[in-house]
């Protein structure tokens, strides 16, 4: 009982105090308006006071920002923004933190707080490489589609996905490479053109190291095309079999330079006149010294001592007598239809006599037969054959003769004209030496040493024979 009085009383004085004091504290109040009660202030900077305490504002999550504005779950206040995260595996993790094991998850508290979230499909995630259902992939993501590395673009056949290039954009394909028939890439579109030797070229380019080959995509895209025969190719050149030649290109057949006319020997190609048609020519060659007279068209008669050699730019014969012999080398080179017996003709010998004996009637050591009968020519074949000396030439029946020094060592020019009044000339070097009348031909010359008699020999050398163009 004592002690419940105590309490009883204690209580009352607490009362009686407070009282006291509310009286107290309205005298004051009602005594001197002029002296405001202070008002609690924060010392530290960003805090404010809320609620009667200080608190930051800054990083306090029940009043971030401002006081009383507090954030939501999984949200922390960071610079006074309320900022949310994620809580993944017992950890806490920034919103926008990308996991660690796999570039294409991050932390996305507005999806998922508690576990990762995939990065959008085509977000780049490593060099080269794009995320892909949540997988970090080499793969290009064009126009909202994925494309596994070395797909071409369907548009455009010359453009590829090339991660480590790009992951957003085709990449062009090299230069060159095939794309369709007789089709290549150039500059990431497919061209008719040709790439040959790390260059590209148009179509119908040609070769700039041989103007006989073109670029014909059609035909081939990585090698030179030849171009047809017959093609000009340079001045006084056309092509053949893919090189640029000095030849003709005449009704569709290539000739050789020189070559006759089959119709017309004496038309013949010139190359440097035209390519496509045939020149008049000035005359036809029957011998050119220093190649094989069998394959121009040539025979011979011989008997021994005799010898046939071929020079640089001649033909030698030689024929000799042996020491008490009652005959002697014969060697005559004998050309049939060298000329057309119904025709006038001119024949040019171009020789040099090194050395002869004199002539007898009918037969010569160095003889030009423009009219020859085997084996040594018939009667008239002899009469009207010229005979060489070493001082002089005339006709074998002796019936006119003219000086000229015929072994003087040089190349002279032995020209045998017959008109159509078969009026038959002979000149030397252009200046006219013998004529005579009703010269006849067989059509097949010789020429060379024509006789076996003893000790009538010669030694000549022939650079040319040809038959004029009249």
């Amino acid at each position: 009982m004592g002690t419940s009085k105590i309490a009883g009383t204690m209580v009352s004085l607490r009362a009686t105090a407070l009282s006291f004091f509310l009286v107290l504290g309205f005298i004051a109040a009602c005594g001197d308006s002029s002296t405001p009660d202070p008002v609690k202030q924060c010392d530290s900077a960003g805090d404010m006071l809320c609620e009667g305490a200080c608190v930051s504002i800054q990083s306090d999550p029940e009043h971030c920002g401002a006081c009383d504005n507090s954030c939501g779950t999984h949200e922390d206040c960071e610079g006074g923004v309320c900022v949310a995260f994620c809580e993944i595996d017992g950890e806490q993790v920034a919103a926008g933190t990308m996991n660690a094991a796999n570039a294409c998850e991050q932390c996305t508290p507005a999806t998922s707080s508690s576990t990762w979230t995939a990065r959008a499909d085509g977000t780049q995630c490593a060099s080269g490489q794009v995320c892909s259902a949540g997988v970090c992939s080499a793969k290009c993501f064009i126009d909202r589609w994925f494309y596994d590395a070395g797909a071409p673009n369907l548009a455009n056949v010359c453009e590829v996905c090339v991660p480590e290039a790009s992951t957003t954009a085709w990449t062009p394909r090299a230069d060159g490479a095939q794309c369709g028939s007789g089709q290549v890439c150039s500059a990431g579109t497919c061209s008719p053109k040709c790439f040959i030797d790390g260059g590209l070229h148009a179509a119908g380019a040609p070769n700039p190291a041989n103007a006989c080959e073109v670029c014909v995509p059609e035909t081939s895209t990585t090698a030179w095309t030849p171009r047809a025969d017959g093609t000009q190719c340079d001045s006084g050149q056309v092509c053949s079999a893919g090189m640029c030649s000095p030849k003709c290109f005449i009704d569709g057949v290539l000739h050789a330079a020189g070559a006759p006319n089959p119709a017309n020997a004496c038309e013949v190609c010139a190359p440097e006149t035209s390519t496509t048609a045939w020149t008049a020519a000035a005359s036809i060659p029957l011998l050119v010294g220093g190649e094989d007279l069998a394959a121009q068209g040539w025979t011979t008669v011989s008997q021994a001592p005799s010898a046939l050699t071929y020079g640089a730019d001649y033909v030698s014969l030689a024929t000799s007598t042996n020491v008490g012999g009652r005959t002697s080398g014969q060697l005559l080179i004998v050309r049939a239809n060298a000329v057309d017996p119904t025709k006038p003709f001119t024949l040019r010998v171009t020789m040099q006599v090194e050395s002869v004996n004199a002539h007898n009637s009918l037969d010569s050591g160095a003889a030009i037969m423009g009219s020859f009968t085997p084996s040594v020519g018939n009667s008239t074949d002899r009469a009207q054959m010229i005979y060489l000396d070493s001082a002089k030439l005339g006709w074998a029946d002796d019936t006119q003769s003219a000086a000229f020094a015929v072994t003087d060592g040089a190349y002279h020019v032995y020209e045998l004209a017959v008109d159509a009044a078969k009026v038959a000339t002979v000149s030397v070097d252009g200046v006219a030496k013998l004529t005579r009348n009703n010269f006849t031909t067989t059509g097949t010359i010789a020429i060379g040493d024509q006789t076996n008699d003893p000790n009538v020999d010669g030694t000549t050398r022939i650079k040319s024979v040809e038959r004029l163009c009249h």
